[in-house]
């Protein structure tokens, strides 16, 4: 599993960060920076509850193939 972040709908409300501490980090403006790479087993959770609760949607959630 991979996460990214569309950079043009993010506002920073820190709520992935909240919630993906992490996973989810954030640059000098509050704005998510996820972890690159894969996702690690034990932070899949905290991965897709952070996603989920971005109120702009823009983060995505990308199953491994």
């Amino acid at each position: 599993m991979r996460v990214s972040v569309n950079s043009d709908l993010c506002m920073g409300h820190t709520l992935c960060n909240a919630i993906g501490p992490d996973v989810y980090q954030l640059d000098e403006q509050g704005h998510c920076c996820p972890m690159s790479g894969d996702i690690p087993a034990d932070l899949e959770a905290q991965a897709v509850e952070g996603a989920d609760a971005c109120p702009e949607r823009a983060l995505t959630i990308h199953s491994a193939i």
